[in-house]
């Protein structure tokens, strides 16, 4: 089983990956037959998060949905980053006991 910390990595990472695949979608948006990128996610094993990224069908989606896309990407990576600091704050205060 992964350590909270990796999980959390995890999380951000995968926060990284749709936020630039959304970003590649929003800057290719004029593109004529645009294939535009889309992130799958799945349970990692031992715990996390696994982001993959694939082309979708030619100009399947749209503005609203790739901007919709960063703001769950910005959300997801700030709660990860919660978790990541609530982490390092217990570790710290467990070293701190056993000193």
């Amino acid at each position: 089983m992964a350590d909270v910390a990796s999980i959390a990595i995890s999380g951000m990472r995968a926060a990284q990956t749709r936020l630039q695949a959304s970003a590649h979608n929003i800057a290719n948006v004029q593109t004529p037959a645009l294939r535009r990128l889309q992130v799958d996610s799945a349970s990692a094993e031992g715990g996390g998060v696994v982001a993959t990224v694939s082309l979708g069908p030619v100009d399947a989606g749209s503005l609203e949905s790739d901007l919709v896309q960063q703001m769950q990407a910005r959300h997801g990576f700030m709660a990860s980053l919660a978790v990541f600091s609530a982490s390092d704050r217990m570790m710290g205060a467990l070293l701190d006991a056993h000193a």
